[in-house]
């Protein structure tokens, strides 16, 4: 397929009648198309395409027709019809009233190229740049961030699935690339064992039984892999994904002990952000929010929150969803000043702040991270009238801390905490400390003086010390007030466009996803702007009713 970009067509008149007389009191498609025109031009994607060949399908109108399909939550042929039958679509695409449309596997085939050629940003860049030039979406104002789950396209395995699904991928593929060569290799037991799926109901219930089904499966699987690493004639098999997955599973879930494959236990097991909880989506992982796990993703978004404009989404991050969310931060609010659509305020819940967090938001972009930080947890905090590190005085260039009674510390040494971040640690001399007045207020500690650990260098432990004073303001409470709106977003895109679910594999592919549902959900907002639509109100029950009356 190759591109001749060119410029887009005006709708056909007689779409345009039929268009009127059957939406005489508008849609979002007709109004999509008179207020933002086609979004979307064929030079955006040029660089997709070769320039030789068989001219291919109106990468524009392909864009579009995926940013809508996820508008209602549509399959590839379910939208391939759309573009057939619905003479909104038809109006939107500039198509005449008799067009038959395309077939539904060139949605795949325009989605390969978007994220091969990692250009699906484009889908929701360009709708900002119209909602920028029509003036409606500035930069430097408010907005807010959170993350969601995305649940993975595979299922949840547990541990002798993942083993027995893994051998029978490895297998599977196999078959494909070297029939003959694993006819060889393959015991006559091992048809009967990986010809069906491993699904739990099948499988033994008893634990000592299923301990010694997953002994046989490392058992063969590890025959298989050495069968692999052996076949010198076929070098090629060793790089087969399913088998290289194989290989890590297999590293996971067993080890050799003196030439035996043994299981691992829960404790020898690696972290759960290294698992493969599934063979057929290995970028898929663990994740945990308070009660409830998943796995699969995690997607951030960033949104407009100000009071006078319409709430749009300006970013979209795609994370494994055992990433804690504050390492996402930073490329968040990088690819916003690529954008330049930089907020003066940035508010998010606890989950994005940190000491670096503060610094490198304020330090980088001039933004001033609006969040809750964790409280000091030291009972010395926690207790009434005792001797906080707040109340002592820190000479960062003298090296020295004074406590409230005026006395001097002794030792101040620069270290590392558990995650590898800078502090000083700090002890007063048992000298000084054990005959005070005040030691039962200071420290527990029976034969030392009082110790302190605090973050370094000063900046660190000066902005979380701000961070814990403003948020106990009113001023704070008040403007985190509107973080809490990020919520209906997650729940409009959810029911609009099926966010929740990734349809595809991988984690590149379910970016692209999301990027098309956050597209989506702007331009109904943007045409709820224009129709003057005023915000849903939080939903009331009759019972919580009662309590307000």
């Amino acid at each position: 397929m190759s591109l001749k970009p060119a410029p887009i067509p005006r709708v056909p008149e007689s779409t345009i009648q039929i268009a009127k007389r059957s939406f005489p009191k508008g849609n979002v498609y007709l109004q999509m198309r008179d207020t933002l025109d086609s979004i979307y031009r064929d030079d955006q994607f040029a660089h997709l395409y070769p320039v030789d060949g068989q001219p291919g399908y109106s990468p524009w109108r392909l864009a579009l027709v995926l940013v809508m399909q996820f508008a209602e939550n549509l399959t590839d042929r379910q939208a391939a019809n759309a573009v057939r039958s619905r003479i909104d679509w038809k109006y939107a695409l500039s198509l005449d009233v008799g067009d038959a449309g395309f077939d539904y596997s060139i949605l795949s085939e325009f989605r390969t190229r978007l994220v091969s050629n990692e250009s699906g940003a484009i889908l929701l860049d360009a709708l900002l740049e119209q909602l920028v030039e029509a003036g409606c979406l500035k930069s430097r104002g408010k907005q807010r961030t959170d993350s969601v789950a995305v649940l993975a396209s595979v299922r949840a395995l547990n541990q002798l699935e993942i083993v027995g699904e893994t051998m029978r991928s490895a297998l599977n593929s196999l078959a494909v690339v070297a029939p003959q060569w694993l006819k060889e290799q393959a015991p006559s037991t091992w048809y009967a064992r990986y010809s069906e799926r491993f699904e739990d109901y099948r499988l033994p219930k008893s634990k000592k039984e299923r301990e010694d089904l997953i002994k046989v499966i490392g058992a063969d699987g590890y025959q298989l892999y050495t069968a692999v690493y052996h076949a010198q004639e076929l070098p090629c098999l060793s790089s087969i994904p399913a088998v290289e997955i194989l290989r890590r599973v297999w590293l996971q879930q067993y080890w050799v002990d003196d030439g035996k494959l043994k299981s691992r236990s829960a404790n020898e097991m690696p972290p759960g952000g290294e698992w493969i909880h599934s063979p057929y989506d290995p970028e898929a992982s663990y994740g945990r929010k308070r009660e409830w796990s998943w796995v699969g993703y995690k997607l951030h978004i960033s949104e407009v929150c100000d009071a006078d404009q319409p709430h749009f989404i300006t970013q979209v991050e795609t994370a494994p969803a055992i990433q804690p969310d504050r390492q996402a931060l930073g490329p968040i609010q990088q690819d916003l000043a690529d954008k330049r659509l930089l907020p003066k305020q940035h508010i998010v819940d606890a989950g994005y702040t940190g000491a670096d967090q503060f610094i490198e938001s304020s330090k980088d972009h001039q933004i001033e991270l609006i969040g809750p930080v964790n409280k000091d947890t030291s009972w010395q905090a926690q207790t009434a009238q005792a001797y906080d590190a707040s109340l002592f005085d820190i000479d960062w260039q003298q090296e020295l801390v004074i406590c409230p009674q005026g006395q001097r510390s002794r030792d101040w040494l620069v270290a590392s905490d558990a995650a590898g971040k800078p502090v000083v640690k700090i002890a007063f001399d048992k000298q000084t400390c054990l005959p005070c007045e005040k030691r039962a207020i200071c420290t527990r500690a029976k034969k030392t003086g009082r110790r302190m650990t605090l973050r370094y260098p000063p900046e660190r432990f000066e902005s979380l010390t701000k961070a814990r004073q403003y948020q106990e303001t009113p001023e704070f409470k008040a403007i985190y007030k509107c973080r809490n709106g990020v919520e209906g977003t997650f729940s409009q895109m959810i029911r609009n466009t099926g966010l929740r679910q990734s349809r595809y594999i991988g984690i590149a592919k379910t970016h692209l996803q999301n990027i098309a549902c956050a597209t989506a959900t702007n331009i109904l907002r943007f045409i709820h702007w224009l129709n003057e639509m005023p915000f849903a109100k939080t939903r009331t029950s009759r019972f919580a009713a009662l309590a307000a009356a």
